[in-house]
């Protein structure tokens, strides 16, 4: 039963008037929210400006990105937006080259290597406990959520290289996280490549530098190889060397799985420590669970099946707060879906924020419920997409829900979480949602 003084959640700031497509490069470029029409809350589909289509049916969604629509590419503006920093790499790659990669990598994201990463995660899990623990106050704890997974970064992906400090690693990282992040309205508007872009004169250092570092660390570790495998490093390093794949390319995906997993699971840690403290009742629950299952020691990749209300946790953390809140796809070809005409060009736009809050497809989308996905209940395919579908669903899905399962998990055996008297902001959305601003909450060692 809902506590009569629950907190109202922070939700995103949809547009609610026309806007032309000149209005929608420049808003869109400091946040697509912005942009993104609040209708596709109540609709399932809405024509956008020129050539923009917002799908938020399920079987228009299926049809789009695993039936007829499959082959579709990412959209021109991603491609611009990201290209000059992931390259080659899967994300961007397309037809055969992007088979062969993700043939190439997928067995590095597979099951039987998530105990070895999950010792790692571990580690990280425990000292954010004691971060929080010593805090024992008011914390940003969306702060705290992007440290952990920068260090579980220099941790599975960037270790064993003593050249290299743990502290230019984050670095690194942050300054490629805010390139990425930052959208440049030329971008948007679909100039060529030639137009320069700010971005590019603000940012090739950042750039240089983490292909740089990104480079070295590969390196060194080919010339100091562990027996066996210990991290994501020595997984990857050893699908470069099995299949010959050229050394930038393998840089390129690199950096494409930084891209994709370093923000992502830094705020779905947040956001659904934030869910936690509004909702005390339930964070109680999940912390009892997880104390009859792993009362003290590390987290372990095989305890997790055993805490199914953490994991509905973090599931349904994902329904109302998508670190992927909207992709797109091109139109390739004229093609018609329940009547809808997708024309040769169009850009196909997937709201997943707007989808996963759709009135018509959830009860109550603006609560918080954790039974939403309890007892392996089953929603139709294309109403909850948190990391895609299709050929190209997210390739680290299983990596992050563990991720941010095993550093929840650790977190909240120490540490009991409540609201504070600081607002917490809409959430913001450039190459990925983010909060708004500090996610303040008090912090109680238990």
């Amino acid at each position: 039963m809902e506590e009569p003084n629950r907190p109202k959640l922070v939700a995103a700031e949809l547009a609610t008037g026309d806007i032309g497509l000149i209005d929608f490069a420049r808003k869109a470029g400091k946040n697509i929210f912005s942009v993104i029409p609040d209708a596709t809350r109540t609709q399932t589909y809405l024509r956008g400006p020129a050539n923009i289509h917002y799908v938020c049916d399920p079987d228009m969604v299926t049809e789009l990105l695993a039936g007829v629509g499959r082959r579709f590419p990412k959209s021109q503006f991603t491609r611009n937006v990201i290209g000059p920093v992931v390259g080659n790499g899967m994300i961007l790659a397309e037809g055969e080259k992007w088979r062969e990669q993700r043939h190439r990598y997928a067995p590095l994201f597979a099951a039987r290597h998530l105990p070895i990463l999950t010792s790692h995660f571990a580690g990280t899990g425990d000292e954010l406990a004691e971060f929080f623990a010593k805090a024992n106050g008011e914390v940003d704890v969306a702060d705290a959520a992007q440290e952990a997974t920068l260090t579980n970064i220099s941790r599975v992906m960037f270790s064993g290289n003593e050249a290299v400090a743990k502290r230019d690693v984050r670095e690194g990282m942050r300054m490629f996280a805010a390139y990425i992040s930052y959208m440049s309205l030329f971008d948007l508007m679909g100039l060529p490549k030639w137009v320069p872009r700010l971005k590019w004169l603000r940012s090739k250092a950042a750039i240089r530098y983490a292909r740089t570092l990104t480079r070295s660390v590969i390196e060194t570790r080919q010339a100091q190889r562990h027996e066996e495998a210990e991290d994501f490093l020595d997984l990857l390093i050893e699908a470069l060397e099995t299949d010959r794949e050229e050394l930038d390319t393998t840089i390129d995906n690199l950096l494409t799985f930084v891209a994709a997993g370093y923000e992502t699971s830094a705020n779905t840690i947040a956001w659904g420590l934030y869910l936690l403290a509004a909702h005390p009742e339930v964070q109680e629950e999940i912390r009892r669970e997880v104390l009859s299952v792993r009362p003290s020691g590390p987290i372990t990749f095989e305890s997790l099946p055993e805490m199914p209300k953490l994991r509905a946790h973090v599931r349904e953390t994902l329904r109302m707060y998508p670190a992927g809140a909207l992709f797109a796809r091109d139109a390739t070809e004229d093609t018609e879906i329940d009547g809808v005409t997708f024309k040769k060009g169009d850009v196909i736009m997937f709201p997943v924020y707007s989808l996963h809050r759709n009135e018509v497809l959830w009860d109550k989308p603006e609560e918080y419920r954790l039974e939403r996905f309890l007892e392996n209940k089953k929603y139709p395919r294309g109403q909850y997409i948190p990391f895609g579908d299709g050929p190209r669903i997210c390739i680290g899905a299983q990596y992050a829900e563990t991720e941010i399962m095993v550093l929840l998990a650790s977190v909240l055996r120490r540490v009991r979480f409540g609201m504070t008297d600081h607002p917490v902001l809409a959430p913001n959305l450039t190459f990925t949602m983010r909060p708004g601003g500090p996610i303040i909450l008090s912090s109680q060692p238990i």
